[in-house]
């Protein structure tokens, strides 16, 4: 098995910046790929960028492109999320996820990013 701690949420004001760390124990070797998701209340949660742990591929929704980076440090088992020019519709509860070759998804238990206009 897989645990998940996010860190670094909180409330920004538009325009501003976070960084959102995930740190990844138990099963690290089983591990394919990493990524964060989100949900704002009353829509479902949605992919916002992933990793492949080994080679460092990244894949980002259109909508965080540009503004969003994911990386990754191996050495920590941690991943990483830094996202500038926030908007308010950014807003929502950020979920680090990860992806083992069996396509089996460890969830940790999120973090509330708040971005006021």
């Amino acid at each position: 098995q897989v645990q998940l701690v996010e860190s670094g949420g909180g409330l920004v004001q538009a325009g501003g910046s976070l960084r959102l760390s995930c740190a990844a124990s138990g099963s690290i070797f089983s591990i394919n790929t990493m990524g964060w998701y989100r949900q704002a209340p009353g829509k479902q949660r949605e992919l916002v960028a992933d990793i492949i742990r080994s080679d460092g591929t990244t894949n980002y929704a259109d909508s965080v492109k540009g503004r969003f980076t994911i990386s990754r440090d191996n050495t920590k088992n941690t991943v990483y999320l830094q996202m500038n020019s926030l908007k308010p519709e950014d807003t929502a509860v950020y979920y680090c996820n990860a992806k083992n070759s069996y396509g089996i998804n460890s969830w940790g238990r999120g973090t509330l990013v708040t971005v006021s206009s």
